[in-house]
């Protein structure tokens, strides 16, 4: 393409997914979300992007489309990751279920594909967890194939999904991620997602090595100002923990006291980084002792955080640690 391939984010947050369309050589022409400390970070860190603190239940998309200067049909990606709660892995583990679409923060999906009928992208990708596919809880990926069908009816457009479950590690990322991609281009084309570049096994499958905690922090000394102390009834049992291990060690199958009964608890309670290998998921808004934790037995710096999600070094926080 001789113009830059244009992006409209929806639930941008602090701009992850931007960011790694941005190294790709794609351009946000606006980004929106609800929370104003990621909006407030997103306008700091990216000056010329345009953009917009809204409700997207409360925004035409002919008014989101005027402030990037773009019409209907005009944009080549429209990228977003709906909040996920709804069909998370961890509110099944709370649970032992989830509202999935009973739930009210699961109408972000019909405002993302509402978008996508009104705008008509040249391609859509929408990210969400691995649970938004589970078998027997697929009521939200059906719930987007359906409305595919719909628009494609409506409009004469051809959106066919292509999906596919993907782990951050597999592809250069220092953090083990799974997250679930679904792609659909306009005319029809399927979509083929990239084969992993990484592994455990490194060149013995034609692939790197994992980038490890390591690699990505363990250059990275944290602000002294920065209140990085374990807080909380179980603060005092992580140094107690090896490196690369969780609360399981202190059970009667770990190597420590047997504090806690096996699999008593979900799995980041008091987890350590490994510096040999990425770091887990990093968790949004985690309790006092949810880990990934340092090795230092202490919480991670944001600038670690930033680091293990490849965050680019000249992205500017504003707000609260959360």
């Amino acid at each position: 393409m001789s113009h830059p391939i244009t992006v409209v984010s929806l639930y941008t947050g602090a701009g992850g997914l931007d960011y790694g369309f941005e190294a790709a050589g794609f351009e946000t022409r606006i980004a929106i979300d609800l929370d104003r400390a990621a909006c407030e970070t997103l306008r700091a860190s990216r000056p010329g992007w345009t953009v917009l603190q809204a409700d997207i239940h409360d925004l035409e998309t002919r008014a989101l489309l005027a402030r990037a200067r773009l019409r209907p049909g005009d944009v080549d990606l429209l990228i977003g990751g709906p909040p996920c709660q709804p069909f998370s892995k961890a509110a099944y583990w709370r649970t032992g279920d989830t509202k999935r679409l009973a739930d009210p923060r699961a109408r972000t999906i019909d405002a993302y594909m509402r978008v996508v009928r009104e705008a008509l992208p040249r391609v859509f990708l929408l990210e969400n967890v691995h649970g938004f596919k589970y078998t027997g809880k697929e009521e939200g990926f059906l719930f987007l194939e359906r409305m595919a069908e719909k628009i494609n009816r409506q409009t004469r457009a051809r959106y066919e999904l292509s999906w596919a479950v993907l782990n951050a590690a597999d592809y250069g990322v220092p953090q083990i991620r799974t997250r679930l991609f679904v792609v659909a281009h306009r005319e029809g084309e399927r979509f083929r997602f990239p084969d992993p570049t990484h592994s455990s096994a490194g060149a013995g499958e034609g692939t790197l090595p994992y980038v490890t905690a390591w690699d990505a922090i363990g250059h990275l000394e944290p602000d002294p100002d920065e209140d990085l102390a374990v807080r909380g009834k179980w603060a005092d049992l992580l140094p107690s923990i090896p490196e690369g291990q969780n609360y399981l060690f202190l059970t009667d199958r770990g190597g420590g006291p047997p504090i806690f009964r096996w699999r008593s608890r979900y799995w980041n309670f008091l987890l350590k980084l490994a510096k040999d290998r990425p770091s887990w998921t990093i968790p949004a808004s985690p309790g006092p002792a949810v880990g990934p934790f340092h090795w230092h037995n202490r919480r991670l710096s944001v600038r670690e955080l930033a680091a293990l999600q490849t965050f680019p070094p000249d992205v500017t926080f504003r707000g609260g640690r959360t």
